[in-house]
Parts: C-alpha cells; sequence; structure tokens
C-alpha cells in the first residue's frame, strides 16, 4: 500500500457524480479508511460493500455534520450546486464550522476558477467568501480552482451539431476546461498527500475558445459548425424562448461572460504537479465521446 497522510478520508456530497469518482479514486489507491457523507445513505449502498463508512449529512443542516464528520482527519468539501444567491456560502460556512469543531487536520475545497468580486459569474463571491472562511479556520488546507467542466460540451455539443452552429455570448475569449475525471483525481491526490497551505488552479493543459470547439465539433459531424457569437442579453432571452427560467438562463450566460472577460483563461500545470499528470486536453475529450456528440440532443 502507498504512504499516505493519516485517514480518515471524509467525502462530503458523496453521492454526487465528482464525489463518487472521488471515492472511486480514493479505493483505487488504497486510501482509508474512507467516509462518505451523503444527504441520501442508501444512494451509496455499493460503496458500503466495498468497506466505505456511509453517513448522512446535510451542510443545511448543521445538526447532522458533527456526527457525520466525527473521528475524520481529512475532509473533502464538495462546493453545493446550489445557484440561489448566498445559499451555497451559508451551506459551506456550517461544513468549515463543523470540521473546525471536529479537528479537521487538512480541508481540500472545490472552488472556483477567478473568484473575485468582477467575475460575472453569479455565484462567484460564494466560492470567494467560502475560501476566505477556509483560511480563518486553524487547518491546513487545498483549494482547488476548478474550470469549467469539459463534460458541459456533452450538453451543448449535440445541439449545436443538431442545429449545425454553435451559439454562445463567450465573444473570442479562451477558457481552460478540464474534465470531471480530473478534477476527481485532483481532489483525491490533495486529500490523500498534501500538508501545505495552497491554492491550485485545476485546468486542462490548454486554454481553447468557441470557435476551436466549433472546428472540433465540425470534424466529427462531418459538416461545417461556425461558432456564432451572440450579445449576452440575446443570449439570455433565446434562452428564456426555448423555456428555460430567467434565473437559470443568466446563470448560464454568466459563464460566457467569464469567458469573454478572460476570468477563465489561466491554463496552468498544477494539477500535473499533484497527480503527476497532465489533463485530458478538449481535443481527446470530445473525440472520445463522438458517439454522445452525434446522439439527438435531448
Amino acid at each position: 500500500m502507498a504512504s499516505f497522510q493519516n485517514g480518515p478520508f471524509i467525502v462530503t456530497g458523496a453521492s454526487g457524480q465528482l464525489g463518487r469518482q472521488v471515492i472511486d479514486q480514493l479505493i483505487e489507491a488504497g486510501a482509508g479508511p474512507i467516509i462518505a457523507v451523503t444527504r441520501n445513505a442508501d444512494k451509496l449502498a455499493e460503496f458500503r460493500d466495498k468497506g466505505v463508512d456511509v453517513r448522512q449529512g446535510d451542510f443545511n443542516a448543521p445538526e447532522t455534520l458533527g456526527p457525520a464528520i466525527a473521528g475524520g482527519k481529512r475532509i473533502l468539501i464538495i462546493s453545493t450546486d446550489d445557484l440561489e444567491p448566498g445559499k451555497r456560502l451559508a451551506a459551506h460556512s456550517n461544513a468549515i464550522t463543523a470540521a473546525r469543531e471536529a479537528g479537521i487536520d487538512h480541508i481540500v475545497y472545490t472552488s472556483l476558477a477567478s473568484p473575485v468580486p468582477e467575475s460575472p459569474i453569479t455565484f462567484s463571491k460564494d466560492h470567494q467568501n467560502t475560501e476566505k472562511l477556509i483560511e480563518q479556520s486553524g487547518a491546513s488546507y487545498t483549494i482547488l480552482r476548478n474550470n469549467l467542466y469539459t463534460d458541459l460540451l456533452l450538453m451543448s455539443g449535440p445541439q449545436a451539431i443538431d442545429m449545425g452552429q454553435l451559439f454562445a455570448a463567450a465573444g473570442d475569449g479562451r477558457a481552460s476546461y478540464v474534465t470531471r475525471a480530473d478534477c476527481a483525481r485532483a481532489a483525491a491526490a490533495a486529500l490523500m498527500n498534501a500538508t501545505d497551505r495552497e491554492v491550485l488552479d485545476i485546468t486542462g493543459p490548454e486554454s481553447t475558445g468557441q470557435a476551436d470547439i466549433a472546428a472540433l465539433l465540425s470534424d466529427i459531424a462531418g459538416k461545417d459548425i461556425p461558432y456564432v457569437p451572440m450579445p449576452a442579453e440575446d443570449m439570455v432571452q433565446a434562452m428564456i424562448a426555448n423555456g428555460l427560467p430567467e434565473f437559470m438562463a443568466r446563470v448560464f450566460v454568466s459563464f460566457d461572460q467569464a469567458i469573454a472577460e478572460g476570468y477563465l483563461d489561466v491554463a496552468s500545470d498544477d494539477l500535473k504537479t499533484l497527480t503527476g499528470k497532465s489533463g485530458q486536453s478538449v481535443t481527446d475529450f470530445l473525440t472520445e465521446n463522438r458517439a454522445v456528440l452525434l446522439r439527438a440532443p435531448q
């Protein structure tokens, strides 16, 4: 068995897509004991069969967190997906308070690229303030500023292929897309091995623009799919017209605005330094998922 920092290792948000992959990484590496914290423990029955201690805990119910993380030494706090302003920060604050009271040695947190007040991303400030709370917690920490998931292109890609055009409000900006699997590798590595107080940019190996993505989709589909830049407000209204609530439309378009303004163009070697392996490129990811991209959009 490899040499790790002392566990138990706690993974919160364990029933989500990222949390599950992190646990798989820990099991594969032989790290343990592992405590999986989730709002619905029944969803993780398969991990119980592999020796994982599955516990119920909810960031929005702070009374559940003490028992959920009791006995743990190192914790991964996976950011919640609540988009209501301020609610995400309140949940994270509950988790950090519980970690401090439990005497956790090291906190790993999945943050966001460039979490600054100027970022157009609607919940950027929640990440910025969560980072401050972690820095003030007294524990050592690894803050992982994850860039946009490359996996999201598997949602927009089939639509672009179907329509014959890729619409976005990202202008000529670029993003350092990173796969969810690579983010899971980073989180597991930090949970097992990190000891410093550090902030890392978790990105793919290079930054990619929408025109690049359109060219890749064209190659995969065997037809020309141009990138069509749109003003942000026009993109919002188009999403609303297609049935998306305005609040959600503005959240999604805020990512495009952040790309356009350069906040997500932060390609870094931190992933390779942390894990020993670079992230998967957008080209390789889309090529690998060709069959998914060519399915009719849902």
